[in-house]
């Protein structure tokens, strides 16, 4: 491999994906993998990722799944041991697991509150907590990922428990940075812009999914590959003076004019 290469290679690493039944988190196992980590796919429903698990060993890689619910920290914990006697301590976390449920605010329900926040901020804590404690545990050092959105940043019509949970995962991500330095484990965001996954393709062909698109300065949605780079930076040794960072990518979303 080149020398200008090698900080990014992930080989020797345990890396733990939550969410990775599809989307991110699915393309970000793959990611992982061929990047040399033994990955570690988490997801309530373990069919779809069992079967991405057995991709990954048929290609030559070397993965495992396992059911988590980021809601739950006895969840975590068995996922986690589980992890551990197959591949050993994990230290590359991505917390990519996440719901939306779009509803404009005077019409959410407390429970659509509640299923929002505890996936998507609840479940990074949980996360985050469980996995830094091991570390510690075992003097490794790591790298945590959040995956955040330029939602954090900008708004939209009925998404506020969505883009509440996502600014609070920004903050969350630059105070577990500050307190988790001395042990080494670096804590960071990815913020990303729209990008054209399985669930919200057909939505970008309809006039408000094109009128939506007109509005990013590249004029185009994102491609899963373009988060690859970014990612590794962020997982890998390559960004080793980088925490507490925010990392957007979004073909320029944010500098939109309101």
């Amino acid at each position: 491999m080149n020398d200008l290469l090698k900080p990014f290679s992930l080989h020797g690493k345990v890396a733990l994906v939550t969410g990775a039944s599809s989307g991110f988190g699915l393309h970000f196992a793959s990611v992982l993998a061929r990047a040399g980590a033994r990955v570690v796919l988490a997801a309530r429903r373990t069919d779809l990722i069992q079967a991405e698990a057995e991709r990954i060993n048929a290609a030559g890689g070397e993965a495992l799944a396992v059911t988590m619910d980021v809601t739950s920290s006895d969840s975590i914990a068995a996922a986690l041991d589980a992890a551990e006697q197959a591949f050993g301590v994990v230290t590359v976390v991505i917390n990519n697991a996440g719901i939306t449920i779009p509803k404009l605010l005077l019409d959410l329900s407390d429970d659509d509150w509640d299923k929002v926040i505890d996936t998507n901020l609840n479940g990074v804590a949980y996360v985050t907590r469980e996995t830094a404690r091991r570390m510690v545990a075992a003097d490794t050092g790591g790298s945590v990922v959040n995956i955040a959105s330029i939602l954090a940043e900008r708004v939209q019509k009925a998404l506020t428990n969505y883009a509440a949970s996502k600014a609070a995962v920004v903050q969350f991500t630059k105070t577990a940075a500050l307190e988790l330095a001395r042990y080494n484990i670096r804590v960071n965001a990815l913020c990303p812009g729209y990008f054209q996954t399985e669930l919200n393709g057909e939505w970008f062909k309809t006039a408000d999914g094109q009128a939506l698109i007109t509005r990013i300065p590249q004029r185009r949605t994102g491609n899963l590959d373009e988060l690859n780079g970014p990612l590794l930076l962020l997982a890998s040794e390559a960004g080793s003076l980088m925490t507490g960072a925010a990392v957007t990518v979004d073909g320029g979303h944010v500098l939109s004019d309101l």
